[in-house]
């Protein structure tokens, strides 16, 4: 069976030449999230990590809900910081308030010399479906 590519209307337009989502087997894997406005692409991104942070999983959300998931149904996230030792407390002090109590999906967090559109974040991940 071949994967199936995911454009997901609501969720923020692309920066680059990449689907939302590719699905295989039941296995979803989310593009990494930019901290992006859903309805105005050209809008500033959000001031501090704590903000984009936010945005981008706000974004996550946004994919997921276009494929009928939710975050119970993500089963590893990769973050990647651009400005790792100074945003990394405060990103997962939001970041873990996104997921329930006791049920944090397996990760990665690394820091990157930049990100597109000169984010401070950015977030992929992988889903499964019941």
């Amino acid at each position: 069976m071949l994967p199936i590519h995911h454009l997901i209307e609501q969720a923020p337009e692309p920066v680059a030449p990449f689907s939302h989502a590719v699905e295989a087997d039941g296995w979803v894997f989310v593009t990494g999230q930019m901290p992006t406005c859903p309805d105005n692409p050209d809008a500033p991104l959000p001031e501090g990590i704590e903000a984009q942070t936010s945005r981008v999983m706000e974004n996550l959300k946004l994919v997921l809900g276009g494929l009928g998931l939710g975050l119970q149904n993500v089963t590893f996230a990769r973050v990647y910081l651009t400005e790792f030792k100074r945003d990394y407390q405060a990103m997962n002090a939001v970041y873990r308030a996104f997921f329930e109590p006791g049920r944090l999906p397996g990760r990665t967090c690394v820091g990157v010399s930049g990100l597109a559109v000169d984010a401070l974040v950015e977030i992929d991940l992988v889903a499964r479906r019941p």
